[in-house]
């Protein structure tokens, strides 16, 4: 008869009733069940807690970004009716999707990612998706848009209705009450869960959209747009690099779920979000604007695509080249510490206490 380890943890008590100290090698990412308390140290998976005071020093709200130049040429005749098209729906996709990682984040994977070190993460991230939706709120109120036109896109917009579905089945699965990931088949399920919101939506669904406004920033265009888009890459490169930690943290724990028929289903769910990511680029683009167009994001999302996949051990699927070799420059930027003008180093300064 197999004993429960959560019986095994009760029977460690010290002669006066207290809890043994927890050994840095009983921590585990899942499927341990020392988490009444989040017992940080001894810090076992000291990535994850890089990961957390990187995410701290990142530090912004949008409201400390002007919009009155954005502003000016919205209400201007600057913009031609493609450019506005291509705002308008990356506003409405990402001021859902972003709702959508919160929520999986809260409701799903916090109640079974047990480490304590992952877990102080995974507060910090959500804190930062709450950022982002207050983003495009303030960016809807600040450009007078129709607010329910941006954030009811997801039932209106086919092309974006498709990828939110696509996610949204994931979380579905964990949230049933009888899910539980201590079963070969449940362990499964939560990987598949962090490989479609880490890899999938914020590694490929997000990157389409950064291209594109970034793009306005860099002609000097929608510049306050712009530049709130920077910090949510820089939070997102973070996201992305813990979610792939952690993926490759739980296989090597859990090796016997990583079968050659998983993998497989992985690569086919990588290369379905290719196909709905391309539909998203050609709906958002169907007269290319700003020296972009569809066939450029084909090649952009299948690059990407390939990169993710060989983080987490998989076969690249195609072998095709960066059309946007500006946004890897970008992402090497973000490691400066003034590319954005020092603001966010002097928030953080500006944040001490004086108590004279």
């Amino acid at each position: 008869m197999s004993i429960d380890i959560r019986d095994k943890r009760m029977n460690e008590i010290s002669a006066d009733g207290r809890a043994l100290r927890v050994d840095a090698s009983e921590k585990r990412l899942i499927n341990c069940h020392q988490v009444d308390v989040n017992q940080l140290m001894p810090l076992k998976y000291k990535w994850a807690w890089e990961h957390y005071t990187n995410g701290c020093a990142n530090h912004w709200m949008p409201t400390e970004v002007p919009m009155n130049k954005d502003i000016e040429i919205w209400r201007s005749s600057q913009l031609s009716d493609d450019e506005r098209r291509v705002i308008m729906r990356n506003l409405g996709f990402f001021s859902t999707a972003e709702s959508l990682v919160g929520n999986n984040l809260v409701l799903a994977i916090f109640k079974h990612v047990t480490n304590a070190e992952c877990r102080q993460y995974l507060l910090r991230q959500a804190f930062e998706e709450a950022v982002h939706t207050h983003t495009f709120l303030y960016v809807v109120e600040s450009l007078g848009l129709d607010e329910g036109e941006v954030f009811n896109m997801y039932n209106e917009v086919p092309a974006i209705a498709r990828k939110d579905a696509f996610e949204m089945e994931l979380t579905r699965e964990v949230l049933d009450p009888d899910f539980t990931t201590e079963t070969f088949e449940g362990t499964q399920s939560l990987l598949k869960n962090l490989i479609g919101f880490y890899l999938i939506m914020e590694g490929i669904f997000f990157y389409t959209g950064f291209v594109m406004i970034l793009s306005f920033h860099r002609r000097n265009l929608m510049k306050g747009i712009g530049e709130q888009f920077q910090y949510i890459l820089r939070d997102e490169s973070i996201h992305l690099n813990f979610g792939i930690d952690l993926i490759n943290g739980i296989k090597t724990e859990n090796p016997e779920i990583w079968t050659p028929e998983f993998r497989q289903k992985m690569v086919d769910r990588v290369r379905e979000s290719v196909e709905l990511e391309i539909a998203y680029a050609q709906d958002c683009l169907p007269n290319g604007v700003l020296g972009l167009n569809a066939n450029l994001f084909r090649d952009y999302v299948q690059f990407i695509a390939d990169r993710r996949l060989e983080r987490i051990g998989l076969p690249t699927q195609y072998g095709s080249r960066n059309p946007f070799p500006w946004m890897s420059e970008t992402m090497d930027l973000m490691k400066e510490k003034n590319f954005f003008e020092t603001r966010v180093t002097e928030y953080q300064t500006g944040g001490t206490l004086d108590w004279d």
